[in-house]
């Protein structure tokens, strides 16, 4: 009896092996995934960051090592199996995740897995095709495991203390690397311990070291390198490059205007006596860095709305290449009639559709830490004073939003009505057909009439979907029904994809305008449409973009997120060209000055694009756009404008000045700042 016992239990490992074996095969296991993640998904496989993943997977191997050395043949096995499935599989998640929305997966996002299965299994299906033969190379280790069984240890190793201690030597190696300068603007020890950057965290240390961050950020918080108090001293302001305006006329009066002088929008907001009442440290940076910041000033277009409707969209991937003037001639008209804005941006978030909609409706940079609506949604009310709709509501609007997918995706059930809204989606009172996806034209249909025929002025607010990928004919309910249509465009199937769905929208936009038009309302609305984010179910189809666009935006890191912002009125009667540079957190500050309601510029990440503050276009990894050039986080590299001489230290000025902005937006949402300085509804 006892010599089968024995036999059963070598036959799950070796009891003569060399005890290192073990914490050999997992740190070459963890060290192939992330090799074939970073080949799979990494532009530049050679770079810096190998040295950090090398050293931060070696400590996680070894303790796996000792972990599943500690029982009999049996244990070890079941543990060893048991570590490295979870890996594996997180590696599998990612790696899928990242092929179908261009960004790392992160804990947070848990919450959502159950919904977005149900709802975008076709997608999901979809990616895990697509990224099958990574899969197959991430499993292999798996296999290994399986089928060599003499790799774990057939008894309880005795020593394996040594293990630890290896781990806690290296690890503090690993820890000490970080301090290494990197010559650049960007230090790995920062991007190690404060807010997790997800694309750059696992660029730089990995996939493994990432999910250990940001459980670690998840349950305990990061560090803030600006949270200091509210020490505002140094913080530099944005330096402008002044055009020249001289005047070119040849008229005989040369008579200087007197300029006209103009407030600024702000608000009677008391900070000293906040900071001289203040006892929580992290409020009192944020009073003080408020009160310091410059606002921006009134202007010429000041009031240019007041009392008119507004129709408020977020368009599902809505980008400049669904802009054409044959295709989408209601998009054209809109976009070329009204407000030119020739370099609007619109970043993706790490949240992706629910953080772009949070930038453009809030006017706050979205944080990478939680799903930014989630977090204000329901019973947590937090404050959005300054979003449209709360701010129009105040001045006697009907506010009412809608969405032609289903209410409970992203909580939008829990978070317009906390925006002040009427909110009413597919499965909640509007009663659209349940294509994939839906319809934007049947969403408009079923709701401006209700608006026309109720009090005014209005605010409808509305979150699209018919652009959504998947970008093909078989799989898009709205692409295949304007598939005819497409038929004669030069460019690959999934260029005429997209634009095919979002004719859905301009059909929509063109009933808007008829509609609008019979009711007497045009010239008295207003329209405004921006993206959630550029399309990323075309990065997979090399020419897409480019055929869209112009060649090389699909490898830009920065021009695949150039788009298109529409601001029109119906009694503009010829374009206004802006150049400046702006983006989806600018929106709310230009609709506040433009419909004269009272806000306060110093508490929004975005600025009035109309105002004279110098444009600025920021990223989710902290890379920027500015006029004096831009800055690749990726690569932490600034490249200057040709021709621009370059204020000493600028770079790292306006890196600090990002940096900022992105805190002390997430500081707003986590301590419900607006109604900690009494602004509430």
């Amino acid at each position: 009896m006892g010599s089968r016992v024995l036999k059963r239990e070598k036959s799950y490992g070796n009891a003569t092996v060399n005890p290192f074996l073990p914490h050999l095969f997992f740190i070459g296991a963890i060290l192939w995934m992330e090799l074939v993640y970073r080949g799979a998904f990494e532009g530049q496989f050679i770079g810096r960051g190998l040295l950090h993943i090398l050293l931060f997977s070696i400590p996680i191997g070894v303790v796996f090592g000792v972990v599943s050395s500690l029982f009999h043949a049996r244990g070890n096995r079941r543990m060893g199996l048991c570590l490295l499935g979870t890996v594996t599989l997180w590696f599998m998640v990612q790696a899928v995740y990242r092929r179908i929305f261009t960004t790392v997966f992160v804990t947070s996002s848990l919450s959502m897995a159950g919904q977005a299965m149900s709802s975008y299994w076709r997608e999901t299906l979809s990616g895990i095709v697509r990224t099958l033969p990574t899969l197959i190379l991430l499993a292999l280790p798996m296999v290994a495991l399986i089928v060599f069984k003499q790799i774990l240890l057939a008894k309880p190793n005795k020593t394996w203390y040594r293990g630890v201690i290896i781990a806690v030597l290296i690890q503090i190696v690993a820890t000490c690397a970080l301090f290494i300068p990197t010559g650049g603007l960007l230090s790995m020890n920062d991007l190690y311990r404060e807010t997790m950057i997800p694309d750059m965290s696992v660029s730089n240390f990995g996939v493994v070291t990432t999910l250990r961050i940001d459980v670690k950020q998840s349950i305990f918080g990061a560090a803030d390198s600006n949270d200091d108090g509210g020490d505002t001293s140094g913080i530099p302001e944005i330096p402008s490059i002044v055009p020249d305006v001289s005047d070119t006329s040849t008229g005989t009066d040369t008579s200087t205007p007197e300029p006209v002088v103009y407030g600024d929008n702000v608000m009677d907001i008391d900070f000293e006596t906040l900071i001289a009442n203040e006892t929580d440290k992290t409020r009192l940076g944020m009073h003080k860095y408020f009160a310091s910041k410059t606002p921006t000033k009134q202007n010429e277009y000041t009031g240019m709305f007041e009392g008119k409707n507004l129709i408020l969209m977020t368009a599902e991937a809505f980008w400049a290449g669904a802009v054409n003037e044959t295709y989408t001639p209601t998009l054209w008209k809109l976009a070329n009639e009204g407000f030119v804005f020739n370099n609007f941006y619109n970043p993706l978030w790490y949240f992706s559709t629910v953080d772009g909609e949070y930038a453009a409706t809030t006017g706050l940079i979205p944080t990478n830490q939680v799903n930014a609506s989630q977090r204000y949604a329901g019973q947590n009310k937090i404050s959005m004073y300054f979003n449209m709709g709360a701010q129009l509501g105040r001045v006697g609007y009907e506010t009412t939003a809608y969405h032609n997918n289903v209410a409970g995706y992203y909580d939008r059930n829990l978070s317009h009505p906390n925006l002040g809204y009427d909110f009413y989606a597919a499965d909640t009172g509007l009663d659209v057909d349940m294509s994939w996806p839906q319809s934007d034209l049947q969403m408009l249909e079923l709701s401006l009439p209700q608006a026309l025929a109720g009090n005014k002025p209005f605010l409808n607010y509305y979150m699209t979907v018919s652009g959504h990928l998947q970008y093909n004919f078989p799989g898009n309910a709205m692409a295949r029904k304007h598939k005819d249509a497409v038929a004669d465009m030069p460019v690959s199937e999934a260029a005429k994809a997209y634009v095919a769905c979002n004719m859905e929208l301009d059909k929509a936009l063109e009933y808007t305008l008829k509609t609008l038009e019979e009711a007497g309302e045009l010239e008295n609305t207003v329209i405004c449409i921006s993206g959630d984010h550029y399309p990323y179910g075309l990065d997979d189809y090399a020419p897409a973009m480019d055929e869209l666009t112009q060649p090389g935006t699909q490898e830009s890191e920065w021009e695949k997120h150039r788009s298109s912002l529409i601001l029109w009125s119906g009694d503009m009667e010829e374009p206004i060209v802006v150049d400046k540079l702006c983006d989806s957190t600018d929106v709310v500050a230009t609709l506040s000055n433009l419909f004269g309601v009272e806000y306060d510029s110093r508490l929004l990440s975005g600025e009035d694009i109309l105002s004279d503050a110098p444009g600025l276009v920021i990223f989710n990894d902290k890379s920027y756009i500015t006029e004096y050039g831009r800055y690749s986080a990726s690569k932490d590299i600034f490249y200057p404008n040709e021709g621009v001489e370059i204020p000493e230290g600028y770079a790292a000025d306006i890196y600090d000045h990002v940096k900022r902005q992105m805190s002390y937006a997430t500081k707003i949402l986590f301590q419900d700042y607006y109604r900690a300085i009494g602004l509430e509804d």
